[in-house]
């Protein structure tokens, strides 16, 4: 289907009309029509409530957009995904991330070939290499334990495993300390390796290819930083201290990584997707293994419930169809990932390259330019610093921005009042953004008639609530599937790959002819360049 047959649909026709007649409703008018409305449009599997109640959307909005989804042949492209069709149409490729998290015991299939056996070996060469880290067991060439994790990658090998270590730091094991570096910018790797002790710390290189130009640069200063930090005992140094995640094992080797600390990753792996894959290894270095597959068991529920639940009640597919809503019908640009956790500071960044990075296309499956809006500008931060920052233009702005609030009942440090407070903050705000004040409250809690333009708000900024008891592995899994498989169903909506990143390519490609200019003769040929 080309990209302006989507437009030419049915169900998106009359969604069209529909969007007309709802141009007046407002959130008040929906929640004073329907006092029941809050547990209409909410679902709550267990450990987890999904409300989106304070969405601009009624019953008859709902059954319009899962027509749409049905005339797209969502289930049958689910189905697809998880049977191992090559999905990635343009790289002719799966996209089977949801292999890494299948504990069900059940096969899945690419060309004709069971993964799993692979998968779970992958799993097992993490959990040893883990286990003797932890044990103290494997030591540096100088026979010290290693106490130092220091993970290179970029991108989806570095947004991944830096918002989970980071979102799951309260069960880590903190004599084992992790870090992250990603950006080619030297400060970065100079300011993480400043004070460590070559001789505790232990690198994993994680790259696909074994060829992404910022995560080799920042390697090879590892491996100098290594080698003129352990001499006279550096000879085998590297292989003692560096481990690799890769596809490409005999780059790796080359780099002077043995073959038994290679752990591979696959083709039908997108780096987006593969914290559950062997780029979660400095998360499992961190948490210990069991507590990682706890995580991969909360990938594996969404990714159950996704697979079998039909679409009215499958969560994944009301937050997209939500956002197609949103995006696409009431012309929001962007959408704001607002989560109510310290632990989750790092949740925006990676939501942010999974939407964007996947549905930034402007292009659809045959090749033609579409003539609607897809991919949304992702950002946020988490709450209540962002109410301190950006929330004055959510209240009193003059764009439409949807909002996705997390958060969690229970806190895991509690200390006197401010989980409550917390709590107090998440539940205000979407009450805020929903129906704001009208000015005859502002009047009748007497505010100055010279400021009442200054101390109403119009409210209808839309929000669905994500609540979890508690922020566990399990919880973070679900979390982070929902967004997953999200940003899948909006690809399918709009008739887009989801799973290639063409975009990325064209400046990385340029970077290397204007490298080998300035190395060559310290200038560039390209007029718009300054140098």
């Amino acid at each position: 289907m080309a990209g302006k047959g989507l437009t030419s649909l049915a169900p998106w026709a009359v969604l069209v009309e529909h969007h007309r007649e709802m141009q007046s409703v407002s959130l008040r008018d929906l929640f004073a029509a329907d006092k029941e409305r809050g547990e209409k449009f909410s679902l709550k599997p267990g450990g987890l409530c999904f409300d989106y109640s304070k969405q601009l959307v009624t019953t008859e909005t709902m059954k319009l957009l899962f027509d749409l989804a049905r005339a797209r042949n969502l289930a049958d492209e689910i189905e697809a995904m998880f049977r191992g069709d090559k999905i990635n149409g343009t790289e002719e490729r799966a996209a089977l991330h949801v292999a890494c998290r299948n504990l069900s015991g059940t096969p899945i299939f690419v060309d004709g070939r069971d993964v799993m056996p692979e998968v779970r070996a992958v799993w097992q060469q993490m959990k040893g290499c883990v286990q003797e880290i932890r044990g103290g067991r494997r030591l540096g060439i100088s026979a010290k334990p290693i106490k130092n994790v220091v993970n290179i990658g970029i991108g989806g090998s570095d947004l991944g495993p830096r918002l989970a270590f980071g979102a799951l730091r309260f069960y880590a094991d903190r004599d084992i300390r992790v870090y992250f570096v990603s950006n080619v910018d030297g400060a970065d790797i100079s300011e993480t390796l400043h004070g460590l002790d070559p001789a505790e710390t232990l690198f994993i290189v994680a790259s696909k290819t074994f060829s992404t130009q910022e995560t080799l640069a920042n390697a090879e200063t590892a491996r100098r930083w290594l080698v003129d930090g352990l001499k006279p005992l550096s000879l085998k140094a590297v292989d003692r201290h560096f481990l690799a995640v890769t596809q490409n094992m005999e780059a790796a080797e080359a780099f002077g990584i043995e073959r038994e600390n290679i752990f591979k990753i696959w083709e039908w792996v997108g780096g987006r997707y593969s914290l559950t894959s062997a780029v979660g290894l400095p998360v499992m270095m961190a948490l210990g293994y069991e507590h990682f597959m706890e995580m991969l068991r909360g990938f594996h529920s969404i990714d159950t419930h996704f697979r079998s639940t039909p679409l009215e009640g499958n969560i994944p597919v009301i937050m997209a169809l939500l956002g197609v809503w949103n995006h696409n019908f009431w012309g929001a640009e962007t959408y704001a990932i607002l989560p109510y956790s310290y632990y989750l500071q790092d949740f925006p960044a990676h939501i942010q390259q999974l939407d964007m990075e996947s549905n930034g296309k402007s292009v659809d499956r045959q090749g033609r330019e579409v003539d609607y809006q897809t991919g949304p500008i992702v950002w946020g931060a988490a709450g209540t610093n962002g109410q301190h920052t950006f929330y004055q233009m959510l209240h009193q702005g003059t764009r439409f921005i949807p909002s996705d609030l997390i958060g969690f009942t229970e806190s895991l440090l509690p200390l006197a009042d401010h989980q409550q407070k917390l709590l107090a903050n998440l539940f205000a705000q979407a009450e805020a953004l929903a129906f704001g004040k009208s000015r005859e409250e502002a009047i009748a809690e007497g505010v100055p008639g010279k400021l009442i333009p200054y101390k109403t708000f119009p409210g209808n900024q839309p929000t669905s609530l994500l609540l979890f008891d508690r922020l566990t592995p399990f919880s973070l899994g679900q979390l982070i599937a929902l967004y997953e498989h999200k940003v899948f169903v909006q690809g399918v909506i709009w008739n887009i790959y989801s799973f290639d990143q063409w975009g990325v390519e064209l400046g990385k490609t340029l970077a290397n002819k204007i490298l080998a200019e300035l190395e060559s003769n310290g200038n560039s040929t390209l007029k718009s360049s300054p140098y």
